[in-house]
């Protein structure tokens, strides 16, 4: 699978693409980035070794994209950015000897709680909250356990960061998507590290779909920068159902296997 046919590599340049766009505004690139992956015929460890190569790439764009604008001070944001990435190094080593059946039967219904959460709360916009949870806590308790959670298993990594910048940090629904993007690449580099060590990282593959993630983040958090709340809130709800969905509908989900469906 090393060597990869051009017209696979131009797709997945595509499918990195399209998750940029969507994975800066709302989180969920990876439900369509490993899809792809294995669709191409990639074997399961090396598309999630390589799904962290390329989200390297989008989720730094994002940042530097929020950065730019001032929507997120990465000077200020290393600390948290850091604790993510040992957060995702811990839940990384954890998945190479621990089954994640439990954990992959409750996600979808999180999603969802997530996707309600945010549908039926009227007064998100972009304009910051009293918050409900100190600096130091939320940098070294909750960032780190989202951290370990991307490390471990990942889809809806961005969903669970922007749930706690919102309800326990107080912060508007932009600025909380520009701080999510740096904590993600953080837990990004976390999980590729690991990765990288077990050899399970296809570079060619990894390298196509990141140039695709870096224009696609650019195009998606300029256009979230533009529309703010009206497009991030609505979008961000259906991409946590969307990715509920795809995970209760795939025949090896642990819930289906256990009630036989």
């Amino acid at each position: 699978m090393h060597d990869v046919a051009l017209q696979i590599l131009l797709l997945l340049f595509l499918a990195g693409l399209l998750a940029g766009f969507i994975d800066s505004i709302a989180g969920g690139g990876g439900m369509i980035t490993i899809p792809a992956m294995l669709l191409a015929g990639i074997p399961p460890l090396q598309t999630l070794g390589t799904n962290k190569l390329q989200s390297l790439f989008g989720s730094a764009s994002a940042s530097w994209s929020y950065a730019r604008h001032g929507h997120v001070d990465l000077r200020m944001q290393w600390p948290m950015a850091l604790m993510a990435a040992l957060g995702a190094v811990g839940g990384a080593l954890l998945a190479t000897v621990m089954p994640g059946d439990w954990l992959k039967a409750a996600l979808p219904f999180l999603l969802i709680a997530i996707a309600v959460y945010f549908g039926l709360k009227p007064n998100i916009g972009d304009v910051d909250k009293q918050r409900r949870m100190s600096v130091t806590a939320f940098g070294f308790g909750f960032v780190p356990l989202v951290g370990f959670y991307d490390g471990l298993f990942g889809p809806g990594t961005g969903s669970f960061l922007m749930l706690g910048f919102v309800s326990l940090a107080g912060y508007g629904i932009l600025k909380a998507t520009a701080h999510t993007k740096f904590l993600n690449f953080g837990s990004n580099v976390g999980g590729f590290a690991v990765f990288l060590a077990t050899g399970a990282v296809l570079w060619k593959v990894g390298l196509a779909m990141g140039a695709g993630q870096f224009i696609g983040a650019q195009l998606g958090s300029r256009f979230a920068m533009k529309q703010g709340a009206r497009i991030i809130k609505p979008l961000l709800v259906t991409v946590s159902i969307a990715l509920a969905i795809r995970l209760l509908a795939d025949p090896a989900h642990p819930l289906r296997q256990w009630l036989g469906l």
